[in-house]
């Protein structure tokens, strides 16, 4: 299958991505997970756009990340800079590229391979650092390299300097209940 062919497809309410032209069917997001993702979208997307950083796009947005075969990834949370949007203009379909930043939420059915999978696939892809967050163990895998990950509990904080400068996040405030 081709981006070209998935960016047709009706909607149908289903969850899918395109990896190496192979369509991926995914189920929709469990309570917890929607949860995390909205909590960690809402502090990222506030500071974005009152410091004119770039744009986060919510989830389940599209990214072509490589052509022939095609891979359309649909990350929980993307942020592309301001200079990468302005240098690319506006896009009709998938953004042409990888995001700056992604954040992926463990969703109950996923193994920690797929996970680390995903991450690695984004870093290769061109993003700079991928957080994995994972509402079971309540913790955030920083991802800024294949060799240089963190785990980081809920004590700590979480932030990203080269990207988000100023921003910062106690990873307990992203499972905290309502």
């Amino acid at each position: 299958m081709t981006a070209e062919r998935l960016a047709a497809l009706p909607e149908d309410g289903s969850r899918c991505e395109l990896v190496e032209g192979e369509l991926r069917m995914m189920s929709p997001a469990g309570n917890e997970h929607g949860r995390v993702t909205a909590r960690l979208t809402w502090r990222v997307a506030q500071f974005v756009e009152e410091q004119k950083l770039g744009t986060i796009f919510a989830a389940e947005t599209g990214f072509l990340l490589a052509t022939n075969p095609d891979t359309v990834r649909a990350p929980d949370l993307a942020f592309v800079t301001r200079q990468r949007m302005d240098e690319v203009g506006p896009v009709a379909g998938f953004w042409p590229g990888a995001p700056d930043l992604v954040a992926e939420v463990v969703s109950s059915g996923d193994s920690f391979t797929q996970v680390e999978a995903k991450a690695k696939a984004w870093l290769d892809a061109g993003t700079s650092i991928v957080w994995i967050i994972d509402p079971r163990q309540e913790h955030v895998t920083v991802y800024k390299s294949s060799d240089e990950i963190t785990v980081l509990d809920q004590a700590v904080t979480l932030d990203a300097p080269h990207r988000l400068p100023g921003w910062s996040v106690c990873v307990a405030d992203l499972f905290a209940g309502a």
